[in-house]
């Protein structure tokens, strides 16, 4: 007898991230998103200023820039005090699966890495689905960095450009590199991708492992992905800077990271990525964090694996920062 996607056997949970898990469910939180549950995910993820920048030695400044078509668009910069410079930009794109969140989701991990590269991070506010659909949210994204290249000198930031994002900022952070690679420009540095949402197609068996169980789970997903496509998604009428996955060439891509649990929605398409970027002979470092959820090393920020994750973050920057003194 055929297993239905439900019954599909999948890996099991880190027992941190197992726990935390059943303490969500405990209290109550709804961990799948529908259609109808997009603004009440909204609201609970209301902007809201990070305070790791004075901890961390950060000043914030809000400046508004052209967008897609020139509608005009929000980033914070997040420069350390007192320095007359840095050498570095760290391109920061928000996750929230197409329909939520804010310029601040994820800063104070960000800025950390940020200290790790001698950089100032600048964070755009791309604009939502599925009021804006593709291409809006990508276009977005790359017409920030298109005036953060331009406006180097008025930043104090140095040559360096590393683009960063978790989840479905990680999808629109390896979005703008293909746009980068095919525009010619601007000169991307690295690319630095935790558990990025990448394929619209909903075809591979991780999708279906974690249908109904875990954080974006599938039915999550398809809401992000049909937000943001409408009646394109899984179609050919895609294109690869919207869904990554679909590009049938990866070279030409910066230094890459990748990070992902093995038990979450985006493990296959990730490591498929990866792969396509190594078969094209690119740099990439892949970590497949057994038994992690998505959001696992916030959900479980105190484990050991989280710690360990942290770690490996930071030393691959590092290990990019001296690659660039060694030239």
């Amino acid at each position: 007898m055929s297993l239905t996607p439900r019954a599909l056997p999948r890996p099991p949970y880190d027992g941190d991230v197992a726990r935390a898990l059943e303490r969500l469910v405990a209290d109550g939180v709804r961990l799948s998103m529908g259609r109808a549950d997009i603004e009440t995910v909204r609201a609970a993820a209301a902007p809201a200023p990070t305070t790791a920048a004075d901890v961390l030695g950060f000043e914030e400044r809000e400046v508004w820039v052209p967008g897609y078509g020139g509608d005009e668009i929000r980033l914070a910069i997040f420069s350390p005090r007192g320095a007359a410079s840095t050498t570095t930009c760290l391109f920061q794109i928000h996750g929230g699966g197409m329909v939520s969140g804010s310029r601040y989701d994820g800063m104070d991990a960000m800025l950390r890495f940020a200290q790790e590269l001698d950089a100032t991070v600048v964070s755009v506010e791309y604009r939502l689905a599925p009021e804006h659909q593709d291409p809006v949210p990508v276009e977005d994204c790359y017409a920030a960095l298109v005036w953060v290249e331009s406006h180097r000198s008025d930043l104090n930031i140095g040559d360096r450009l590393v683009v960063a994002g978790g989840s479905a900022g990680g999808g629109l952070a390896a979005g703008i590199a293909l746009l980068a690679r095919d525009r010619k420009g601007p000169t991307l540095d690295g690319l630095f991708l935790m558990c990025p949402m990448l394929d619209d197609r909903d075809a591979t068996v991780s999708t279906h492992q974690f249908d109904g169980v875990g954080i974006w789970d599938r039915t999550s997903n398809q809401t992000g992905w049909s937000a943001l496509l409408g009646d394109r998604i899984g179609s050919d009428d895609v294109s690869i800077y919207a869904a990554p996955i679909r590009a049938q060439y990866l070279g030409g891509l910066p230094p890459t990271y990748l990070d992902v649990g093995s038990a979450e929605v985006f493990r296959d398409e990730d490591v498929a990525f990866v792969s396509q970027i190594w078969a094209d002979g690119g740099d990439a470092e892949l970590h497949v964090w057994p038994g992690g959820t998505h959001g696992w090393e916030i959900l479980a920020s105190e484990g050991s694996m989280a710690v360990g994750a942290d770690q490996i973050r930071r030393r691959w920057l590092s290990r990019l920062r001296e690659s660039w003194t060694a030239l």
